[in-house]
């Protein structure tokens, strides 16, 4: 068709950037909110919200994205919430994880015994102590939904044409591989380094973020 690939690798970089934060974001939303839950009231709700967990995460992430993609129809917006869906069960279990760590601090037992509530505990003493390994989790995750989502749009159930995505440009790109490589290689180094961007983020925050 004549199109520019470097401006559509550049202008499918807001479509691919999107599809990851706001995968994570709602993925850490309704991870945070089920992981606090669990960790810091436990009992029955903790044990049924972390065994659906456990099931879900015994899915590999690419498989469960998909069957939801096929059950919600293609295009951007159900491909974010497939992959949030598939990316909430890790959130939510470290999330669970670092406030059964925090709720046994001794300032959480003397917020009890000043008569804080429950909710004035959670927004002023337990999320804002799991924020480092929360951040730590998105940061590395991105690279992952960006790699599901360019998988997706690959096989034709992410973003549909005309809109320019790096998945469906590799898809897009195929049949020309041999006569035009640079079609294939410009998406496939975008995807690349994107995610080895986040990966080597993600290590960072956890190296400035680890007291020890």
């Amino acid at each position: 068709y004549g199109r520019d690939i470097f401006a559509r690798i550049i202008w499918g970089a807001r479509t691919s950037l999107l599809i990851a934060f706001a995968t994570i974001f709602i993925a850490c939303v309704v991870g945070m909110f089920l992981g606090v839950l669990c960790g810091y009231f436990g009992g029955m709700i903790d044990t049924v919200v972390m065994r659906i967990v456990d099931v879900f995460m015994c899915l590999p992430p690419l498989l469960f994205s998909l069957s939801i993609v096929s059950a919600l129809g293609n295009g951007m917006w159900n491909l974010i919430m497939a992959v949030g869906i598939t990316m909430m069960p890790y959130f939510t279990r470290v999330v669970r994880a670092t406030v059964m760590s925090v709720a046994t601090m001794d300032y959480i037992e003397a917020a009890k015994s000043n008569g804080a509530t429950n909710l004035h505990i959670i927004f002023r003493h337990i999320i804002p102590n799991c924020m480092g390994p929360i951040i730590v989790e998105a940061t590395i995750s991105l690279s992952s939904v960006i790699m599901i989502a360019a998988g997706l749009s690959f096989i034709g159930l992410g973003v549909q044409p005309p809109t320019p995505e790096w998945g469906s440009m590799l898809s897009d790109a195929r049949e020309y591989m041999r006569k035009a490589p640079w079609m294939v290689m410009a998406p496939g180094f975008a995807i690349m380094l994107t995610s080895l961007s986040f990966n080597l983020m993600g290590d960072g925050v956890r190296a400035a973020l680890d007291p020890r």
